[in-house]
């Protein structure tokens, strides 16, 4: 198909309210592009649905634009922020089909000062759809950083130019690009995919076009249903690739909560699974106790018990038909433990396999509230087609009915769905920490810097920190019992400020923590915030981010591999006189140097980092 430069076509163009950001959709439907500051960032860029049957929807005629704007604050539960400003302008695009049909699509837009985002609708009609036609060209051959799209999306990223990504493979959303003039750092993503399909990116030619997930039963097609709202297609922008970290944006786009979530309790998990074996321990009252202790004493909310609980169960892995997930191991009395945990201020959450709640998720759920557990972990989905994505859904709604938290593994990157339910509190989709375990060495420092300014930006990130037997990649080896990490303990304490996840693993045995160098600063630290600042940092060296919870603040600097001085200014704080308690690498990456200083709103603070190394900040009001 030829299509027309937009400077030769019609447009309607969509503004951000600081007037700095602009969305034009040509007046066929065929093409959009992104303007910020007078530069191009996406160019001619295909719009439009591929149906396979019915409607041709290549031809259509703009009968209709309705305009708006919207500046609301929306109170958020258990998330990176205790609010959210939506504030946009808005176009909606009615066209019909230029045939006998005359069937109408709409295309939405929205333009905020963060980043634009458009979907397309078609209501009222059967649909079959093979593809999306949609498309983001660049103005020139650009850097981004991608991670290659598998299963489990548990992968690592990799800056590339746009001509050295491999056509024959599917990347994985988002990808963190910059502008052709530098000014500009921009990340392609999506949100409200609840009720459509998920999707990756595959380059073509100047850019990605946005691939959709097949369906199971029919490889053919995306979607089936009546009619469509499809996701929202987004182009996230700022001057910096850090500032894309506090945007509210993605979840401001998914519908948002209904009803009391006011029950949805963040806070840390104690868990059995990553500082064990693999298949898991034999279960037993003992060795559970042993970790609801170590979870009251530390006065943690949680417990999580991992695969290996349920009668009849053979491991994390497979979905085994005897396996019953209603009814626990002889080993457990699973009423005692409850009510041994309950006595303890401590809650408790339960592993199971997908396909062992799908069937009857209903009676599942009710037998855990019946019995008093807190929320579960759902693992190995490893699909994210439009079956898939119902299915998040309704577990979602489900949960939320029976107040339960969901945290979903061997999932699919977030798509908005934790606005719209916060109690879907954390979930995976990200190459962590369980790779220590694993004949893997691939979780290093750089790595782990990458994830703050691409997966998180998408929602909640189940990473799993806490890894408390430290080391460096010089003579590191992959361990499945006990493992250790490629990264000093001032980068495992930042974790716990930097990554995203209201319901956050302390992963390692409790005999690790022990007198352990750093452990208080966990015993302290929130999960979830009042306000997120972004310090400084490049998505190839280090992040610096800062994280309100009432009056204190607390920063978190996570560094690559390389030893750098990193200057900090506190600019963000209110006026008056503040105390800032430090915790830094050592000597030994297991080495902890506390010290305290006097600073204000008009301080820098000076950091040496060690190499895979890190710091974590308190900062108090006249303490």
């Amino acid at each position: 198909m030829f299509l027309l430069p937009l400077a030769m076509a019609a447009q309607v163009v969509t503004t951000s309210p600081d007037k700095a950001l602009q969305i034009a959709i040509s007046e066929d439907g065929r093409t959009f592009s992104v303007t910020r500051r007078s530069e191009p960032l996406i160019i001619d860029s295909p719009l439009g649905l591929d149906l396979a049957e019915g409607a041709d929807l290549s031809a259509l005629k703009l009968k209709k634009v309705e305009r708006g704007t919207v500046d609301r604050t929306l109170p958020l539960v258990a998330t990176k922020a205790a609010k959210a400003r939506d504030h946009y302008s808005f176009a909606r695009l009615k066209f019909e089909t230029t045939d006998a049909a005359r069937t109408p699509l709409e295309i939405e837009v929205r333009a905020y000062d963060d980043g634009v985002a458009f979907r397309y609708l078609l209501r009222d009609t059967p649909v079959k759809l093979r593809a999306e036609k949609t498309q983001f060209r660049f103005s020139a051959d650009v850097s981004c950083f991608v991670s290659e799209y598998t299963s489990s999306h548990e992968n690592t990223w990799t800056k590339l130019k746009v001509s050295q990504l491999d056509a024959a493979k599917t990347y994985d959303i988002p990808a963190l690009c910059t502008s052709a003039k530098g000014h500009t750092a921009l990340t392609l993503a999506q949100s409200g995919i609840a009720g459509y399909t998920s999707s990756g990116l595959v380059p073509d030619g100047q850019g990605f076009r946005v691939r959709l997930s097949p369906r199971p039963d029919d490889a053919s097609l995306a979607y089936v249903g009546q009619g469509v709202t499809t996701a929202w297609r987004v182009v996230m922008t700022a001057d910096r690739a850090g500032d894309l970290i506090a945007s509210p944006l993605l979840g401001n786009l998914a519908p948002q909560a209904q009803g009391d979530f006011s029950w949805v309790k963040p806070g840390m998990a104690a868990w059995d699974w990553w500082s064990g074996p693999t298949s898991a321990d034999k279960p037993t009252m003992e060795r559970f106790r042993r970790f609801i202790d170590f979870a009251a004493e530390n006065k943690f909310p949680y417990f999580l018990i991992d695969a290996g609980w349920a009668l009849n169960a053979t491991g994390c892995c497979e979905a085994d038909p005897k396996t019953d997930i209603t009814r626990a191991d002889p080993a457990i009395d699973m009423p005692a433990l409850v009510k041994y945990a309950k006595e303890r201020g401590v809650g408790l959450l339960l592993w199971v396999h997908w396909k062992h709640i799908e069937p009857r998720m209903d009676e599942v759920l009710r037998t855990y509230s019946d019995w008093g557990i807190k929320g579960i972990k759902v693992d190995f989905m490893e699909r994210d087609d439009q079956e898939m994505v119902a299915f998040y859904e309704r577990l979602a709604k489900a949960t939320a009915a029976h107040r339960l938290l969901l945290d979903m593994h061997g999932a699919f990157p977030p798509g908005g769905l934790s606005r719209t339910y916060p109690n879907y509190i954390t979930q995976e989709g990200v190459l962590g920490a369980e790779y220590d375990k694993f004949q893997s060495k691939r979780v290093t420092a750089a790595h782990n810097v990458h994830l703050a300014y691409t997966r998180m930006l998408l929602g909640p990130m189940d990473y799993t920190p806490g890894g408390f037997r430290n080391g460096v990649p010089e003579g590191y080896k992959p361990t499945e019992v006990m493992p250790s990490t490629q990264t000093r303990r001032g980068q495992a304490l930042a974790m716990y400020v930097v990554y995203d996840s209201p319901l956050q693993m302390v992963s390692d045995d409790p005999s690790a923590y022990v007198n352990a160098p750093g452990f208080e600063f966990i015993r302290e630290v929130p999960t979830a915030w009042d306000e997120t600042r972004f310090i400084g940092g490049e998505p190839d060296q280090y992040i610096a981010l800062a994280r309100r919870k009432g009056k204190t603040w607390y920063i978190g600097l996570m560094n690559d591999n390389q030893a750098r001085t990193v200057k900090l200014p506190l600019s963000f704080l209110p006026k008056g006189s503040f105390t800032a308690r430090l915790w830094t690498d050592g000597a030994q990456p297991t080495d902890i140097i506390t010290s305290t200083q006097k600073v204000s709103n008009t301080s820098v603070l000076t950091l040496d980092t060690q190499p895979s190394g890190g710091s974590v900040v308190v900062v108090e009001m006249g303490r």
